[in-house]
């Protein structure tokens, strides 16, 4: 049996072939997918799964190096921004316009992971990174400056 948190054959697939600088955007159940985006489809119902569990979950099993979201979630909806300044502390956090998340992102994704949260504005984008100590880890190899902060 497969060990750690998710269980989701499609949600393991995709983050096993994130790459650095690569993006998903984890969304609300009301999200316009696009036709021809990679779809995983989480939503059962009303706020099942949340966007902060997803979230959550998906953090365990992925290097996170960036999150984008609109920049109407610090004004509009306080609880979600409170949640992800929680569960992405010490990484940038990024305040893009929603229209941009639903137009231009959408179609540059890797790929859309749709919760059944009934949530304004509830839309993250996380962009894959590298752990810096093990990727820098072999013998003679040294870190660049812009990571050393991350070693």
């Amino acid at each position: 049996m497969k060990l750690g948190r998710i269980l989701n054959k499609d949600l393991n697939e995709l983050i096993a072939c994130m790459g650095h600088g690569d993006f998903i955007i984890v969304c609300d159940a009301g999200f316009p997918i696009p036709r021809d985006a990679w779809r995983i489809d989480l939503a059962i119902e009303k706020d099942v799964p949340d966007t902060s569990y997803v979230l959550e979950i998906i953090k365990s099993d992925l290097m996170i190096e960036k999150i984008a979201y609109a920049e109407d979630v610090k004004t509009y909806n306080d609880p979600l921004y409170q949640d992800l300044q929680r569960l992405f502390p010490g990484i940038e956090h990024e305040q893009i316009s929603h229209e941009s998340i639903l137009s231009e992102m959408a179609g540059k994704a890797k790929a859309i992971v749709r919760t059944g949260a009934f949530n304004p504005w509830g839309n993250v984008l996380l962009y894959t990174g590298v752990e810096v100590p093990r990727w820098f880890a072999k013998e003679g190899v040294v870190a660049p400056d812009y990571y050393k902060d991350r070693l």
